[in-house]
């Protein structure tokens, strides 16, 4: 094949494909400019003039969109799940991802963010296996699984924030009669476009010393003590070493800065909003290296302001009730319901809860966002809307 015909080729197949347009702040449109623009297709080339729109807007325009995936189906479907998908080498996980409606498909809540309802049945495994995708469990209801990180077994209970750094062997195993679902979080989407994601498998099965059931991991004891830092602990290394935040300290917190609030002392971010950042006890960062896991209480009648900021964020309601706006759309969610704020998108919360529906009395939510990723590369930006 010849140079001329092997040009000939790419052109035909090139998936470049230029229109001369006439437009303000577009070239006249002559035979000229449609010569240069069939070269540059040849050539696989593309003129920022004609893109410049698309790739440098005045804001962020998110590819996903603000959406809600309710939790009574979400978990009567998983529930399903349970009787007719087997756990094991294969499939490796019961997880079924949020999946936004504009991303064509794809198991990602957001461009960055996966998220996934996590179900497994009465005596259950979950075989071994790692990852370099950093990930964490959330527990919006239920109990009895045991997470086995590096041999260490870790208690999932209601309310329990379980993060995980990547490349770290892990298993589940359920130790009662019931099944239990949780929410997985991971940077899937980032490290899939990234293209830096490795997967190995481990054992097929976990030992009986990994098969106890402590109320306490290995971690808890050793890095589960509020501002007190073992001497012993070695060089950090990327995300928290404590593998389980407890939802008694977590609820604790948020019930003190509202009480502060009350009593004139301040405490909240705003009237009636109470909320925490998960960080890692070794030196005060974020919990995993690209999540940001945060948790919010907003007193009932109370209402955030409009905030929009560069990211996204996935939030599951862990308790209560209420109105949530993001962009301009407006929905009452429950417990368990999670929805997606995309890249700034203004988002703002009401509490309708009370003592019916909610342990707190307040409109609880529970954050996970890819904040470290934008911090880190100095893109982040936050703006409060009037």
């Amino acid at each position: 094949m010849t140079e001329s015909s092997i040009a000939h080729d790419t052109a035909q197949g090139s998936p470049v494909r230029l229109q001369a347009v006439s437009a303000e702040g577009q070239p006249e449109v002559t035979p000229a400019l449609e010569e240069l623009y069939r070269g540059f297709e040849q050539e696989l080339l593309v003129p920022l003039w004609t893109e410049i729109g698309d790739l440098m807007p005045a804001h962020p325009r998110s590819r996903a969109v603000p959406h809600v995936w309710r939790w009574e189906r979400l978990r009567e479907l998983a529930a399903q799940a349970g009787d007719v998908v087997p756990v094991g080498r294969g499939g490796e996980r019961r997880a079924i991802a949020l999946a936004n409606p504009s991303l064509g498909g794809r198991p990602f809540a957001t461009s960055t963010l996966w998220a996934a309802i996590q179900y497994l049945m009465p005596g259950e495994d979950a075989p071994e296996h790692r990852h370099t995708q950093h990930a964490f469990r959330f527990v919006v209801e239920g109990s009895g699984v045991w997470t086995v990180v590096g041999g260490d077994p870790v208690p999932m209970n209601r309310g329990d924030f379980l993060p995980q750094a990547g490349w770290n062997w892990h298993a589940h195993h359920n130790a009662t009669s019931e099944p239990m679902a949780w929410i997985d979080g991971l940077d899937i989407p980032f490290q899939y476009v990234t293209e830096a994601q490795f997967f190995e498998f481990g054992r097929d099965e976990i030992s009986d010393a990994e098969r106890i059931t402590p109320e306490r991991s290995r971690s808890e004891r050793l890095w589960g003590h509020p501002g007190l830092r073992p001497l012993s602990a070695m060089p950090a290394t990327p995300g928290s070493p404590l593998l389980s935040y407890k939802w008694e300290y977590t609820d604790a917190a948020l019930r003190d800065q509202l009480l502060l609030e009350k009593e004139g002392f301040g405490g909240t971010v705003e009237p009636g909003h109470a909320a925490v950042r998960y960080s890692n006890p070794h030196d005060g960062s974020d919990v995993l290296p690209t999540i940001r896991a945060e948790f919010h209480r907003v007193a009932r009648a109370a209402e955030t302001a409009p905030v929009r900021e560069t990211g996204s964020s996935v939030y599951q309601v862990f308790d209560g009730s209420g109105t949530v706006t993001v962009g301009d759309r407006t929905w009452t969610v429950t417990r368990g319901d999670l929805f997606v704020v995309p890249s700034w998108e203004p988002f703002s919360a009401k509490s309708e809860a009370g003592a019916s529906d909610s342990d707190s009395g307040a409109l609880d939510l529970f954050r996970f966002s890819d904040a470290p990723v934008f911090e880190a590369l100095k893109l982040d930006r936050t703006q409060k809307d009037a």
